[in-house]
């Protein structure tokens, strides 16, 4: 059964992103269609899967991160507005049954993803 994971890992800190908000969204027809909210554990993961099994199908998708609420939490200094504030990750899903995990690297001027395991 495929589904959508994904983690924050705070690489200036060295440690998970933990109290991020991440919303997901389907794109259609350059409609985002707002699916869900979750929020990162103390490992920096959600609890359950983003999306699984019917409500996880081939498309486009958008995890949005609410990084700048996280950095504020983290004393990271910064002006108004922030250098980071909402991150979007647009990404793919070709085949449905397969795991797409999609972390964020995150620092308070840089992050990455990548297609994980």
């Amino acid at each position: 059964m495929g589904r959508l994971t994904t983690h924050v890992l705070d690489t200036a800190r060295g440690c998970p992103g933990q109290g991020i908000r991440i919303e997901i969204f389907r794109l259609e027809d350059e409609q985002r269609i707002r699916l869900g909210e979750v929020v990162t554990n103390d490992d920096g993961r959600c609890d359950a899967p983003i999306l699984e099994g019917e409500a996880f199908t081939c498309g486009e998708y958008e995890l949005l991160f609410h990084a700048g609420e996280y950095l504020q939490r983290q004393g990271v200094p910064g002006r108004e507005p922030r250098f980071l504030d909402r991150i979007p990750l647009r990404f793919g899903v070709a085949d449905a049954s397969e795991h797409y995990h999609v972390p964020l690297l995150l620092s308070p001027y840089s992050y990455s993803t990548y297609r994980g395991s």
